[in-house]
């Protein structure tokens, strides 16, 4: 496939970029459940921030075709109606448009391990692409900035709350994205004055952050 091989060609980006001069992704999906050995990839939602800023304009969204719709618990939750479902985008036509959208921008994400499982799996199914990609994960960068919250504030909905970040559909995948972006919008500042100024940096804390979290 021509387009996985131009994505596969991209230079590796540098993580040591000052935020004012980076473009990041941030991603959120939409399942079939929450359990990362049966479920599957049912949609991506993502947006772009450059410079530290939301780019409303670039922005992605998209529905996977999947070949039988997902449990009605489970379309009460994300919204996805199973007719939305069925006439999805083909997996592999989608997968590679999140890559062409992707490009060689580092990953932002609020609990990353689902996101990167479900997406991962799904390159690996529909494209055959072992998909190692650099990922930061919000749900511990910001106990690591603003550690006297860090045993209050455990889901997206509790920093959002916080910083009074309002979501226009929650449990949806671009939704949710924007909100987490706008998160990471909010976190900035603290990072600066933490020195904490690049993607490097803050992947950094994360993992200092998670060994609080496992020590305690």
């Amino acid at each position: 496939m021509q387009r996985l091989r131009a994505w596969q060609m991209c230079d590796a980006t540098d993580l040591n970029v000052p935020f004012s001069a980076a473009r990041l992704v941030v991603v959120d999906v939409e399942t079939t459940g929450l359990d990362l050995n049966r479920d599957h990839l049912i949609a991506i939602g993502a947006c772009a921030l450059e410079g530290g800023k939301v780019t409303l304009a670039d922005s992605f969204e998209v529905v996977l075709r999947q070949t039988q719709a997902s449990s009605k618990d489970n379309i009460l939750i994300h919204g996805i109606s199973g007719e939305v479902q069925r006439e999805g985008v083909a997996p592999v036509e989608a997968l590679l448009a999140f890559l062409d959208f992707l490009g060689n921008s580092p990953l932002v994400a609020f609990h990353v391990t689902f996101d990167q499982t479900m997406i991962r799996r799904a390159m690996r199914t529909h494209l055959g692409l072992d998909f190692k990609h650099p990922w930061l994960d919000l749900a511990y960068v910001m106990p690591g900035l603003m550690p006297e919250y860090a045993r209050r504030y455990r889901a997206l909905d509790d920093w959002s709350a916080h910083f009074q970040i309002g979501n226009f559909a929650r449990h949806s995948a671009l939704a949710d994205a924007l909100a987490t972006a706008q998160l990471f919008q909010c976190a900035l500042p603290l990072a600066e004055s933490k020195r904490c100024g690049t993607y490097r940096s803050l992947q950094d804390l994360e993992k200092a952050q998670r060994w609080v979290s496992w020590a305690n």
